[in-house]
């Protein structure tokens, strides 16, 4: 059997292939990488405009408790994440990450309050095993992983007048807000938020119609398909990090520059200080620092630098110092971009390191995240 014929499929698989992408396996999924457009030109078309990105390959998951209260849901959901689950007000969303015993990052994910439950949406990667880890450790909640529906992301400044084609009622939306409603009479839920740096719309729709709300949105002359090429350099660019590149087991949140992801309540001396796992690393990382930190990156010349090229403190590579996560060129910044982990000693914006290309050593200049100025709407 070929590696195809057991890769899964989205709910919108034809659909790319009637628009002629060029489809690869990602995550065991078969995926658009690009669509006739190219991937410069649909990173610029969503930087300028409006760009639909299939995101059905991640899980979305619903954590209920037993008792039926959404606080039971959240303090359960605490023990496993370094974040505020119990301030997270109904109808808004927040960034956050599982963590193991050691302080390293399973997986990051987005976790919304939704009245009587959490959904939680996850990595298709790490899907699995997610909700393994969720249904060992809330032994007092239902973790259902949602099987019958799609997610699709809208990005970019247009995003708004594209979906308000559809439901009028978006503008009154803020950054990370989440509401129910119909699109084309088919009852969905929409996140402000995204990985692009851009404003934006998330949309969980059920897979039956997912095709139609997807056309309905490609039908705005503003609104083009956008492939997995350009979504990871529109995310690299906006400093966001890809679970199993920039993050991982090996990596602490503090290491990997999310402190800003905890809250003050789950801090030392928060009402729930602690409680989750690696919480004596973390908490010790956040009040006394860490020995490295991941960094933006801008390589000098026109040359990306991909991921895993060592990190020199010197022209000779005589001194390692790290490597790099992710890297690609920017169109928006018309010029390569790239993370890495460097010691703190070489992490401050302006030093120069260099990266091994092909047995050359290239310098590279550490840069303030993001690369480009984000336009979520707050």
């Amino acid at each position: 059997m070929d590696d195809q014929a057991v890769l899964r499929t989205t709910p919108l698989h034809a659909l790319h292939l009637s628009l002629g992408a060029k489809m690869v396996p990602f995550a065991g999924y078969d995926m658009p990488v690009q669509y006739p457009l190219g991937v410069m030109k649909e990173h610029l078309h969503t930087r300028a405009e409006a760009g639909l990105f299939d995101v059905s390959h991640m899980g979305q998951v619903i954590v209920k408790a037993k008792s039926g209260e959404y606080a039971d849901a959240a303090l359960a959901l605490e023990k496993l994440v370094p974040v505020d689950i119990l301030g997270l007000k109904e109808g808004r969303q927040r960034y956050g990450f599982f963590t193991d015993a050691n302080g390293g990052i399973l997986d990051d994910l987005m976790i919304t309050n939704r009245g009587d439950h959490l959904l939680v949406v996850v990595n298709a990667a790490c899907k699995d095993a997610d909700v393994a880890h969720m249904k060992a450790n809330l032994a007092d909640c239902d973790v259902t992983l949602l099987e019958d529906r799609a997610l699709i992301a809208l990005q970019g400044p247009r995003a708004q007048a594209v979906l308000a084609e559809l439901w009028a009622g978006v503008s009154a939306m803020k950054f990370m807000d989440v509401r129910e409603v119909p699109l084309h009479d088919v009852p969905c839920i929409i996140s402000r938020s995204g990985y692009s740096g851009e404003d934006g719309f998330e949309i969980s729709v059920p897979e039956a119609h997912a095709v139609d709300v997807a056309k309905a949105l490609l039908e705005h002359p503003d609104c083009e398909a956008i492939g997995l090429g350009a979504r990871d350099s529109l995310r690299l660019e906006a400093g966001l990090c890809l679970y199993g590149n920039d993050i991982d087991t090996t990596t602490s949140p503090i290491e990997a520059s999310l402190e800003w992801a905890l809250q003050k309540a789950r801090k030392a001396g928060g009402d729930r200080e602690g409680g989750f796992p690696g919480a004596e690393r973390i908490l010790g990382e956040l009040a006394n620092g860490t020995t490295r930190r991941r960094v933006g990156l801008k390589p000098e010349g026109k040359a990306p630098v991909r991921s895993h090229a060592k990190l020199f403190g010197d022209a000779e590579g005589k001194t390692e110092l790290g490597e790099v996560t992710s890297g690609t060129f920017g169109p928006s910044v018309e010029g390569p971009v790239a993370m890495g982990y460097l010691p703190v000693s070489h992490a401050a914006a302006g030093t120069t390191v260099y990266a091994e290309v092909r047995g050359k050593f290239l310098a590279m200049t550490v840069a303030a995240l993001p690369f480009i100025t984000p336009t979520y709407k707050r």
